[in-house]
C-alpha cells in the first residue's frame, strides 16, 4: 500500500465521517429533560427496591443466625 493510497483511505473515511454527521438527529430540549427525569425516576426506584431487598435479606440472615 503506497503513501498515495494511505491518504486516499484517510480522506474517504473522513468525507464518510461527514455524510455520516449530516444524518445525525438530535434530540431536542423537552426529549433530553424528560429522559433525564425517566432515568433519575428509574434509579431511585430500583435504589429502593435494593435496598428492601437488603432489609428483607438482613432479616432472614439474623433469623438463621439466631436459630
Amino acid at each position: 500500500m503506497s503513501l498515495q493510497d494511505i491518504k486516499e483511505n484517510i480522506l474517504n473515511y473522513f468525507k464518510g465521517v461527514r455524510a455520516e454527521w449530516g444524518k445525525i438527529t438530535w434530540p431536542t430540549k423537552d426529549q433530553v429533560r424528560n429522559e433525564t427525569i425517566a432515568v433519575i425516576l428509574i434509579v431511585f426506584a430500583f435504589t429502593i427496591f435494593i435496598l428492601l431487598l437488603d432489609i428483607v435479606f438482613q432479616g432472614f440472615f439474623n433469623l438463621i443466625k439466631l436459630g
